[in-house]
């Protein structure tokens, strides 16, 4: 057996120390005695601790190590003191250090220590141990938090990202666990038991993890999940009541939530039979029960009103006028009209449109059939709207009939969408009288697409149907309805079948600037009056060019039935003539015609019994040939010029008649 070392004889034999601790600790003594530096200072501070145990040093008090100890080993320590379970730490643990750990923390002093009692006031006398104890309520709300993610991870089978956005929205509910879980600590059977057991004891009561699961289920988003938990304040079984009976009224998929929500919690605290009430009524007025679950989805504020302040909603629009079927097509296609607005905001925006020379019956058409009319506000967006239309020329006259025929237009945004196609407008050449009475005649116009509609209209009718730079501005300004059609299946067809009849570009331009609507007719319209006016009417091509607005006139109502008097009476008109005019003023065109077409037939007669009589008389006389030929050339030339003289007369009188 060989001899110990020199340095083992110093230390005490019963405390069977390892024989590596022993050669650090006999080293540390060598070096303290020589009063030389020691570089190893990572466990300086449990070395100096039993070397003065061994010394027979009393210990120091507690003050006089809590003024020893730093800020960082103070939170430290909170850590080690509030996790109560020791786990196994590995990267990406979620538990903090437990003091069983480590010996050494046995030598620690308690966590009392480290605050001081209140002053008088009621106030920590120190800040820092004001600090320390809302560190300790953060570290709890994270064991807290940590609980809740297992318990989401374990028991509802969900992702760990997943699990974590819905617990990181959810910091009002941890609270609540936090504190139910604290204070099962003063019941008996959870005396002993630790905070996290205690926590999941909260969590599994609570049954939180299987209806974020069933909500998850419905297809509500994490958000919403957390915020519906949150709104509820801990009364989680008012949830799935609820979420139940909005799907048994038709209210389907993300709706649910958004009934939830924006109900602000007052509806998690109605019963039911409020709420059974409340659609019976709506029922009753005009909402059908397939509507609710729309209705509902949309403003789940109706929810949350009593009886009396949704019997004063009601009353307000049908006391108006408005019956029960407008009242509730007007509900289901804007159901905010009836439930997101106060009364006085209501009654401002009834008493505006109003202003506008409409009584009640009108006002109440309008709103059935444009509700989100009461959306709109009235000093951002109609003041400036109507100061707008006032300085292009239109009247309140021409606005009351803009808002009676495109109520829509009142809803728009005046600098986004309607000043720029003003002034586009102005820059293809257009007036501004003639813009006033282009809007007011057509007012569906400012609600087009600028890019999808106007814009490449314009570009169509120059390009492609042949509208001249300086005749653009005419027919805008003429058809505005052109500009609503679709290249592909109107514009572009009809232009095709202009071209193919054997019309030139040019000319086909020159129509549409005398008559823009020609664009607008469908091919079922145009080809039987086409076919009627070349092969009965036995038209030239030239006469449709000069006056195209022959399409406008029905076949069977107007051109079939003047063609035929003018058959009858065996005369002829042009069409502008035949067709523009009203039934009276044709009747007199036709007498005058036939009254002229008579005078000519008699006057023509009577020459004609004139010649045949020198006729006879020349048979007693012998005439030599050249005679007879000049007398007959002689009488052709009479009748030819009668003829001329009729057709001239005809053409006089009717470039007097006027479209």
């Amino acid at each position: 057996m060989l001899p110990c070392p020199q340095h083992h004889r110093v230390l005490n034999p019963s405390l069977h120390l390892h024989r590596k601790t022993n050669s650090i600790i006999t080293v540390h003594l060598s070096t303290t005695a020589n009063s030389e530096p020691n570089d190893r200072r990572h466990n300086s501070k449990s070395t100096s601790l039993l070397l003065r145990h061994l010394s027979g040093q009393p210990p120091p008090n507690l003050e006089q190590l809590n003024q020893t100890v730093s800020p960082e080993e103070k939170v430290k320590l909170l850590e080690l003191a509030l996790v109560t379970k020791r786990t196994p730490q590995f990267p990406g643990s979620i538990y903090a250090q437990s003091p069983s750990d480590a010996d050494v923390t046995s030598s620690l002093p308690p966590l009392k220590t480290l605050f001081r009692d209140k002053g008088e006031d009621g106030n920590f006398e120190d800040e820092e141990e004001e600090e320390m104890i809302m560190k300790a309520l953060k570290i709890r709300r994270k064991v807290t938090a940590e609980v809740f993610k297992d318990a989401l991870r374990r028991n509802g089978k969900f992702g760990i990202t997943y699990a974590s956005n819905v617990v990181d929205g959810l910091p009002d509910f941890i609270d609540f666990v936090m504190i139910r879980a604290a204070a099962l600590k003063k019941l008996p059977e959870f005396s002993n038991s630790t905070f996290n057991s205690r926590a999941r004891t909260v969590i599994e009561d609570l049954k939180v993890v299987p209806l974020t699961r069933w909500l998850k289920h419905l297809g509500l988003t994490y958000p919403k999940i957390a915020e519906l938990i949150c709104m509820s304040g801990g009364n989680l079984g008012s949830i799935p009541r609820l979420v139940e009976w909005l799907r048994s009224i038709h209210v389907k998929g993300g709706f649910v939530a958004v009934a939830l929500l924006k109900s602000r919690g007052n509806l998690l605290e109605r019963s039911i039979e409020e709420l059974d009430e409340i659609v019976e009524y709506l029922e009753c007025n005009g909402i059908r029960r397939d509507w609710m679950g729309v209705v509902m989805g949309r403003c789940p504020q109706l929810l949350t009103y009593s009886m009396d302040e949704l019997k004063t909603r009601v009353g307000f629009y049908l006391e108006m006028g408005m019956n029960e079927k407008d009242f509730g097509t007007m509900v289901y296609d804007y159901p905010r009209v009836l439930g997101h607005f106060t009364l006085e905001e209501m009654s401002q925006q009834v008493n505006y449109l109003k202003e506008f020379g409409l009584n009640n019956e009108e006002v109440s058409k309008l709103l059935a059939f444009r509700p989100q009319l009461m959306g709109c506000s009235i000093e951002e967006r109609w003041k400036p709207l109507v100061k707008y239309l006032y300085y292009l020329g239109i009247s309140r006259d021409g606005m009351r009939r803009m808002l009676i025929m495109k109520p829509m237009i009142f809803c728009v945004d005046l600098e986004k969408t309607i000043a720029p196609k003003v002034q586009f407008f102005k820059d293809i050449g257009i007036r501004d009288d003639a813009i006033a009475n282009m809007l007011v005649k057509f007012p569906p116009l400012l609600t087009y697409s600028f890019y999808k509609k106007i814009r490449p209209v314009v570009i169509f009718l120059m390009t492609k149907a042949g509208v001249g730079e300086r005749d653009i501005a005419k027919v805008v300004a003429l058809g505005p309805e052109l500009l609503g059609c679709s290249i592909v299946h109107k514009l572009e067809v009809n232009v095709k079948y202009f071209l193919s009849l054997g019309i030139r570009l040019r000319q086909l331009g020159e129509m549409i600037a005398d008559f823009p609507m020609l664009l607008r007719y469908s091919l079922n319209v145009l080809c039987p009056k086409y076919r009627y006016l070349r092969r009965t009417m036995v038209r030239p091509l030239q006469d449709l060019i000069e006056f195209p607005r022959f399409f406008s006139y029905s076949l069977d109502e107007r051109i079939i039935p003047r063609h035929k008097v003018l058959v009858e009476n065996r005369i002829n008109f042009k069409l502008r003539y035949m067709l523009a005019s009203s039934d009276e003023e044709f009747h007199n065109k036709v007498k005058d015609a036939v009254e002229r077409r008579e005078r000519f037939e008699s006057q023509a007669m009577t020459n004609t019994l004139t010649d045949d009589g020198l006729s006879e008389n020349s048979s007693l006389v012998d005439f030599s040939e050249n005679e007879v030929s000049f007398s007959v050339s002689q009488v052709t030339d009479r009748t030819q010029g009668w003829a001329k003289l009729n057709t001239s007369e005809n053409e006089d009188s009717e470039s007097e008649y006027t479209e």
